[in-house]
């Protein structure tokens, strides 16, 4: 049963967050709100309260100092507990690896690993000191398995995210501590608007093939069903499961059909 449990979710002001923090709700729990976006985040606030839960939502960024601790303190303080933690605040590049400067490639590892790292080496501490179970996650992508053109570093802070998950699973098991990654395939939000800005582009390129673009209610769903059934990795695409495994064991087949998309565009 999930009722009454306290959920904590980073980059929630829209996209997988918000729907994740909306479904949370749904099924009867109490949810602490993390973005850069405070309007945002007190739209989802309200939502989560139309659905008859509280929400404490905390604005700022993700790597701003002291923020892991403000995020698991505010849970404490309004609810008395946290049990779940979601690192899902990431966002992408959508650039070549030369192209990629110095100060780009260390800020988005900023954001999408260590920030998330941090935040759930700090919930799992405390949750140990006090003897309770939990269940950490951090949203890596689909990505993380194999990688195309103008998303290496992209992909690597998401190989990195659950490979750290895949670790913390094994090392946490005697404490209680369920520990998954998230791995969504194209998902329709503002993350890849923003990518598409970022790399200096107007919208987000329109190549993706909708069997691989999903919506984040459905992540967020899935998100909350791993929390009931605890699983190692959280896929919500039973295609790019199969094809991110056939990459991985057959890489020269894999960027065979991936020079092949590129030729089609």
């Amino acid at each position: 049963m999930l009722t009454d449990h306290v959920f904590i979710i980073t980059g929630a002001s829209s996209g997988i967050g918000a729907a994740t923090a909306i479904e949370a709700a749904r099924r009867g729990m109490d949810v602490v709100l993390s973005a850069r976006r405070p309007d945002r985040l007190d739209e989802v606030a309200v939502r989560v309260r139309d659905a008859g839960r509280r929400a404490a939502t905390v604005a700022g960024s993700v790597t701003d100092p002291g923020m892991s601790d403000r995020l698991l303190d505010t849970a404490q303080g309004a609810f008395g507990r946290f049990d779940f933690v979601f690192a899902n605040a990431g966002y992408g590049l959508g650039k070549t690896v030369l192209d990629t400067s110095e100060a780009e490639l260390r800020e988005l590892f900023e954001v999408n690993f260590f920030a998330g790292v941090d935040l759930l080496r700090r919930a799992a501490r405390r949750l140990i000191e006090q003897k309770r179970p939990g269940h950490l996650l951090m949203c890596s992508s689909c990505l993380s398995k194999f990688t195309v053109p103008r998303s290496g570093v992209y992909s690597a802070t998401k190989a990195a995210q659950n490979y750290i998950c895949r670790a913390m699973r094994l090392e946490l098991r005697e404490h209680n501590i369920e520990v998954a990654s998230v791995h969504p395939i194209g998902t329709e939000t503002e993350f890849s608007q923003a990518s598409a800005l970022r790399r200096g582009e107007e919208k987000r390129r329109a190549n993706t093939p909708r069997l691989f673009m999903q919506s984040p209610e459905r992540v967020a769903r899935a998100v909350v069903r791993c929390l009931e059934r605890p699983k190692p990795e959280v896929w919500t695409s039973w295609t790019m499961r199969t094809v991110s495994g056939l990459v991985t064991m057959a890489p020269r087949t894999g960027e065979f059909f991936i020079n092949a998309g590129k030729r089609k565009h």
